[in-house]
């Protein structure tokens, strides 16, 4: 006999993980499903190795950078064997808290397979069914390919499985210069492999304030990171261990190959038709509040087919939740997702960039930069790539912000509570800040755009007369 529950959530990643959890805290009956591995992308082939490796190249080229701080450079033999055990540690240390014995213990059931859907309320997994009042879909996406003549006949790698990779590449080429190309670039050339990066654009990080891509470039390349932008590739083909790639009258070779230009949401195979939910390859359909063309049935994350960070999957799974079980609606879409780039240094941001101010507000759009070369701690950490960039209008509104430093993560984060809450650029002003800190760098800029504003001007021309007369 089927079960009826007051929510199911499919789909075990960020979304789902929040979501499921916090639906049993409001005492609602949840049959969660994940038909892979709970924990999702962020946690077995994202987030949490990635970031991993990350700190393991870092830790190498500090070694062979060393003589900067006046210390003894070493070149670290590299076994990526041991390096991606260590990887897989920290995978599953994470994971161990949200295995399927430890959610049952919260209470909620857990189901291991394929889940599709037999009719708007009914699941079937396996053999089994399940009935539930409400649903929220939360299954993520997966790795697109690129239409490359070749490409399907060759051994090419994706974040899906790249750490299975045992063997240092003598050559890596990776395509795409968006967030996984760019910090995998940077962590494979670091611990040892030859790098080059292709991007079909003409800049790395298309995505982000264009200011921020050269500076990036430049660190890239003075690391020994092969840049080639605008690069169209038409055919791939492989000849024994190595890999050739032709873009344009260029010919690559290389004896790995990954492949990093995007995700697409996972929607087929869901039986979705049968639900009566609307969907297109772009992801499930849902308005402001993440309901979708059946009222009782919402979806969150990646799936959507909106930002694709973990971050933001779980704040939507919380709010699908919300929206579900609690009276009224909340909101669950915004344009005020930050995000990072963890590459060393980091590229962080939220709201608008530049381009997109001035598009919207033309010449109202003010701009403003303070290079990270001016701030204390970062020359104490010889860490002096870099800048905090305010975009705003005259009148002192906050628009959007992007900063690259070496800890531009942690700096973005006032930011965010400022556009959120609709402080001014003028607002950090008044607030101290720790020194020596990398957020000093805030409130340096919003001093400095502060005084401005106050001394230019008329009322300029008075506070100076004032200041002088009361000497």
């Amino acid at each position: 006999m089927s079960k009826t529950y007051n929510l199911a959530i499919i789909g075990g990643g960020a979304a789902g993980m929040i979501a499921a959890p916090f639906a049993i805290q409001l005492g609602a009956s949840v049959a969660f499903v994940e038909k892979d591995r709970i924990g999702g992308d962020c946690t077995w082939t994202g987030c949490v190795p990635s970031k991993t490796l990350l700190k393991a190249a870092k830790v190498a080229h500090q070694m062979r950078t060393a003589g900067r701080y006046g210390l003894p450079p070493v070149d670290p033999t590299v076994d990526l064997k041991s390096v991606m055990s260590h990887v897989h540690s920290v995978i599953e240390a994470i994971y161990q808290p949200t295995a399927p014995e430890e959610l049952r213990h919260k209470g909620m059931d857990v189901f291991l397979g394929e889940p599709q859907f037999l009719d708007s309320h009914t699941l079937a997994i396996g053999e089994m069914t399940l009935t539930a009042q409400n649903i929220i879909i939360c299954t993520g996406a997966h790795p697109v390919i690129p239409p490359i003549s070749g490409l399907d006949g060759v051994s090419y790698l994706t974040y899906l499985n790249i750490w299975n990779l045992e063997v240092m590449p003598r050559q890596l080429v990776v395509i795409g210069a968006g967030p996984i190309g760019c910090e995998m670039a940077q962590a494979f050339r670091r611990l040892g492999a030859g790098v080059t990066l292709l991007e079909a654009g003409d800049r790395l990080l298309p995505n982000d304030d264009a200011s921020a891509s050269p500076v990036l470039a430049k660190v890239f390349t003075d690391e020994g990171i092969d840049l080639l932008f605008n690069a169209h590739l038409e055919r791939a083909w492989q000849d024994g261990d190595s890999i050739h790639l032709m873009a344009g009258d260029k010919e690559i070779v290389c004896d790995a190959l990954l492949v990093a230009v995007g995700r697409r949401p996972n929607v087929e195979g869901l039986g979705l038709e049968k639900a009566g939910v609307n969907y297109t390859e772009h992801g499930v359909q849902v308005d402001d509040h993440l309901r979708t063309s059946q009222s009782h049935i919402y979806a969150a994350g990646d799936c959507t087919g909106g930002y694709q960070f973990s971050h933001y999957a779980g704040w939507q799974g919380f709010l699908a939740v919300r929206n579900a079980l609690l009276p009224g609606a909340a909101k669950g879409v915004t344009d005020q997702v930050p995000w990072t780039t963890f590459t060393d240094p980091e590229v962080a941001h939220v709201g608008m960039t530049e381009q997109q101010a001035r598009q919207k507000f033309g010449a109202e759009v003010l701009t403003y930069e303070w290079p990270m070369a001016r701030v204390d701690r970062a020359l104490n950490e010889g860490e002096t790539s870099g800048f905090l960039k305010l975009v705003y209008q005259k009148n002192g509104t906050l628009l959007g912000v992007t900063i690259i430093a070496a800890q531009a993560g942690e700096m973005i984060g006032e930011w965010v509570i400022a556009l959120k809450y609709g402080f001014d650029v003028d607002r950090l002003s008044r607030v101290i800040h720790v020194y020596p800190t990398y957020s000093m760098a805030s409130v340096q800029a919003a001093v400095d755009i502060q005084m401005g504003r106050l001394l230019s001007g008329i009322k300029g021309r008075v506070i100076r007369k004032l200041a002088h007369v009361t000497r």
